[in-house]
């Protein structure tokens, strides 16, 4: 089993629950989070106030540093791995900075708390 962890758009969050469900994933976790990407750093900009520029180090304190994002947790059997990701990249990708990031974790374990029940029997089915 995996756990998929996702970054993405505020907007974005019911299209991507929408997706998930329709392609048999309905258990997730989902968090407000602040974050930022490197496509939202202006690399030269960034530079200049290493080395000490006074107009580059005004600049970079300018406007919100951090974006809000929805965080998304999801553990999957091994089988369901490929379909919930190329879920998120659909309901997510707009080809423009900011769209996201996924990340595939290993999990040892899954184990329900009502019932007590270990591993795949825990999540959802493919």
């Amino acid at each position: 089993m995996k756990e998929i962890m996702a970054i993405v758009r505020m907007n974005k969050i019911n299209a991507t629950k929408k997706a998930l469900i329709e392609a048999g994933v309905s258990s997730m976790t989902a968090l407000e989070c602040l974050g930022r990407g490197k496509g939202l750093i202006n690399m030269n900009l960034l530079k200049g106030a290493e080395e000490g520029h006074e107009e580059a180090i005004a600049q970079l304190g300018q406007g919100d540093r951090l974006y809000p994002k929805r965080a998304i947790f999801i553990v999957v059997p091994d089988q369901l791995v490929q379909k919930t990701v190329d879920t998120i990249i659909e309901a997510n990708q707009t080809g423009k900075s900011g769209d996201g990031v996924i990340w595939v974790k290993p999990t040892e374990d899954s184990i329900s708390v009502r019932t007590s029940e270990h591993g795949d029997a825990v999540l959802d089915e493919f």
